[in-house]
């Protein structure tokens, strides 16, 4: 384990406890005096890492578990692992959760020599040091809170390394939850991701091991599911489940305490998060629409502001949209902390989702928490994938192809129609319900209720 730091000791005085900062913890500890059995959730996006989606999965799954009789203990990676950090969002940790930190060096910030490193050092990620940290302290918590079973989740596949050797040389079930594919194909290029042959080697060997020896697969989509069954035909898929992402309500119920955000002046609409320039999150249609609506007089800068929170690449996003004449709508904003996100989007008028075709098999995790949120949506959506699914099932928002500038310039403008004409009616709350946290985690406490009692082996059949 990592030694303590003072960011360690502040944890312990937080109101919960990062057992990186424990000495002299004898090795016959238990799992506590309530007697629930403990699972060792193996996760690399954690508090106080900021800017990854996938923090939220493991924070929720370990905010829940103990009402649904589990205790969870994080296993993840030092502080010094994550390229930014904000201790504020540790305030996010459900209190009573203890966290085991294994040192993981950074190929790029930690490895590299003038900006460069070799290619073997970020095979199967750039955290691969992981793999020995993670070992080491994932094998002491497994001695001090003696967990019944084993969870680690993706994207960062070093995580289901660690969890695998820890699996395997401490005879424990192990439940492998997959966020995205390791390995897709562009469906219409043939071109996979990662490109590199050895990446994607290296992940694919993962993966396999994953299906061979993990007694559970969990899929956020059901997409995401199905390109495993066509990869492994032949694997015993009974324990292949979907739990999709969501949101939490708790911080929705914080938010309901705060003073409301007041909407003032133009017309407001949201896209939070990252953007990327390319098929996959590509917002250059979407400039030309709105560039189209602004020459045809349709909108102005007076009475419209469309917001891109936090998207990255902002000097190429800057210059894309003053290239298209509409920097006096589309503005670029700064990252805000979780919560306040979270109570922007139910502040502004409409907010938007970007998803290309290379993201079918994926539903953003904000999406869950758009839709929480209880504002219009316009998805700039591929048509044939599974956010565009979920949206046409709950008859939520407005879709839009992503690559088609014409078809968003006048969805665009029936959407903000629908604004001028009123509050959309909301969705049911039972409709809702079911994508919280809660409700999700009661579907993962089932299966652990269902692995830990006996180990059904491997899934290949």
């Amino acid at each position: 384990m990592v030694m303590a730091d003072d960011a360690s000791r502040r944890d312990a005085a937080s109101g919960w406890h990062d057992a990186s900062a424990d000495h002299d913890v004898p090795d016959d500890a238990g799992t506590g005096t309530d007697g629930r059995p403990t699972v060792l959730m193996t996760a690399f996006h954690f508090p106080p890492m900021k800017g990854s989606s996938g923090v939220h999965r493991t924070l929720g799954f370990a905010r829940h578990l103990r009402a649904c009789g589990w205790q969870p203990v994080i296993l993840t990676a030092g502080r010094g692992a994550y390229p930014v950090i904000d201790e504020r969002e540790m305030r996010l940790v459900p209190e009573g959760v203890t966290i085991e930190r294994g040192v993981a060096l950074d190929a790029a910030r930690h490895l590299s020599l003038a900006g460069r490193y070799p290619d073997f050092l970020a095979v199967p990620d750039r955290w691969s040091s992981w793999a020995l940290g993670g070992f080491i302290a994932g094998w002491a918590a497994i001695r001090r809170h003696r967990p019944r079973l084993i969870w680690s989740t993706y994207p960062i596949a070093t995580a289901h390394v660690v969890a695998g050797r820890l699996a395997r040389a401490m005879k424990l079930p192990w439940i492998a939850d997959f966020r995205d594919p390791m390995v897709e194909r562009n469906p219409r290029t043939g071109e996979f991701a990662p490109a590199s042959p050895a990446l994607r080697k290296s992940r694919l060997r993962i993966e396999r091991m994953c299906v061979e020896h993990a007694d559970a697969l969990v899929f956020c989509t059901e997409g995401a599911r199905r390109i495993c069954l066509e990869r492994y035909p032949d694997a015993c898929s009974d324990h292949w489940h979907v739990i999709s992402n969501g949101f939490e309500e708790a911080h929705f119920a914080e938010l309901a305490a705060r003073a409301p955000l007041r909407r003032t002046g133009p017309v407001t609409l949201l896209h939070s998060g990252t953007v990327y320039l390319t098929p996959d999150r590509d917002p250059t249609p979407f400039f030309r629409a709105v560039a189209a609506c602004k020459q045809h007089g349709a909108i102005s800068g007076e009475r419209l502001r469309i917001l891109l929170r936090a998207p990255g690449n902002a000097e190429t996003l800057g210059a894309l949209i003053t290239a298209h004449g509409i920097d006096d709508i589309v503005h670029i904003e700064s990252s805000l902390p979780y919560l306040d996100a979270l109570a922007e989007m139910q502040a502004v008028d409409g907010l938007l989702l970007f998803q290309g075709y290379t993201s079918n098999p994926a539903i953003p995790a904000k999406l869950y928490e758009y839709l929480r949120a209880g504002r219009p949506i316009l998805a700039l959506v591929d048509g044939d994938g599974e956010s565009a699914a979920l949206l046409r099932k709950l008859g939520a928002g407005r879709l839009a192809p992503i690559e088609d500038a014409n078809g968003i310039e006048r969805e665009l403008s029936a959407f903000l129609t629908d604004l001028g004409t009123g509050e959309p009616a909301a969705l049911p709350g039972e409709t809702i319900r079911r994508y919280s946290r809660a409700a999700l985690t009661a579907e993962l406490a089932d299966l652990f209720n269902a692995i830990s009692g006996r180990n059904v082996g491997p899934t290949i059949g």
